[in-house]
């Protein structure tokens, strides 16, 4: 979701119309001054550090940045667009390796990414919209979704080689995933690590690749998996399922699914946290003379008594008939907003007895009518 998130030129301290050695320049400034070995423990730095990392792998790729400059953010967001039933993924398992590699080991971790392509990498995460009733927000719910995604290749299950076959290890790079280079400067030897050209940076050759999934371990097929919606989500609600994302590589573990779920309006009720309001029509010689209404709730039918003299737009509360909270377990209120409907289709007989009834009441009758007759008269003396 990139609404909230800064131009990527910005990000970098460029214009629009950098050339791509000086979008490289800034990004190897900007990310020598928040790299977290210089900026140990610092949270903000970090975060600078990976807001940095994603403007320069989006304008250093000539493709994404020309999306990113028609369409801006949502050009280059996987997740833009979505709808019910759809999902993207979140990274995990694609990450920033290759980016790490301009620094040629600057940092004393020359090798960072290679090591991390040969280890173990979580899962793609991914995202999936539920539209859910207002009913089944407030009580819960159970859900059965189909999300069409990588899993593990029955067929191998998941090495990428032919049953009864191993990968074995590069020779080139004897395991390491990495080819390692000398060059001796003015300023002293510097040793750099590039991704082994013959494994990809994996360390290891896969001589008999499995044919159902051509050697990846990962086949797409769609799945279908249970929900549990608890009580009392709202809108934007985001439920976490482990492990139902894609499967990870080198023995790495699956990634996760983030449920979003979106909750339709209800006819009557309006929801505040976990606090329902009914505007309820009433009639004049209801709030006049007090009345026995009965209310509605999400569950059941209740009787109310409204005490005579009740003015328009007063709010009763009834506890414990909200919505329950997710986070706190407790139930909220019901709230009644109690409005005065005036009659609009009248027969002469019923206009002549209202006249008659205003002759009878009299303007006495009337406390703020009163009260706002005599501070008239007063400006006006």
């Amino acid at each position: 979701m990139a609404e909230n998130k800064r131009d990527f030129y910005e990000v970098l301290g460029v214009s629009r119309g950098a050339s791509d050695d000086e979008i490289k320049k800034a990004y190897r400034k900007m990310a020598m001054k928040y790299h977290p070995d210089k900026n140990p423990g610092d949270k903000q730095a970090e975060d600078k550090f990976k807001e940095v990392n994603e403007a320069y792998s989006i304008l250093s790729d000539a493709d994404k940045r020309n999306k990113y400059d028609r369409f801006g953010h949502a050009g280059v967001d996987p997740n833009a667009g979505f709808g019910g039933g759809g999902f993207g993924g979140f990274g995990g398992g694609g990450g920033f390796e290759d980016i790490f590699d301009i620094f040629g080991g600057m940092f004393g971790g020359g090798g960072a990414a290679q090591r991390r392509r040969n280890g173990p990498m979580k899962g793609r995460d991914l995202q999936y919209a539920i539209t859910i009733s207002f009913e089944e927000a407030a009580f819960g719910t159970k859900k059965q979704i189909q999300v069409n995604k990588f899993v593990a290749c029955h067929a191998c299950d998941g090495s990428g080689s032919e049953k009864g076959t191993n990968k074995k290890a590069c020779e080139k790079c004897h395991g390491t995933g990495e080819q390692r280079t000398v060059k001796n400067t003015p300023f002293g030897t510097f040793q750099s690590s590039t991704p082994c050209d013959e494994c990809n940076g994996t360390g290891e050759v896969n001589e008999h690749p499995c044919k159902e999934c051509n050697g990846s371990g990962k086949v797409r097929k769609t799945v279908t998996i249970a929900v549990e919606i608890p009580a009392g989500v709202d809108n934007d609600s985001v439920i976490s399922i482990r492990g139902q994302g894609e499967p990870g590589t080198n023995g790495g573990p699956s990634g996760d699914l983030y449920v979003v779920v979106t909750v339709t309006p209800h006819k009557m009720f309006k929801r505040n946290g976990s606090d329902l309001i009914l505007e309820m029509p009433i009639s004049f010689t209801q709030l006049a003379l007090g009345d026995d209404i009965i209310v509605p709730t999400l569950s059941e039918k209740i009787s109310y008594k409204i005490p005579p003299g009740t003015q328009p737009d007063t709010v009763f509360r009834i506890k414990g008939k909200g919505i329950k909270s997710v986070r706190t377990g407790k139930t909220g209120d019901l709230y009644i907003k109690v409005e005065l409907e005036i009659p609009t289709k009248l027969t002469g007989e019923q206009k002549k007895k209202i006249k008659e009834l205003g002759t009878v009441l009299g303007q006495e009758s009337y406390t703020k009518k009163s009260k706002f007759a005599e501070t008239m008269k007063e400006l006006f003396k």
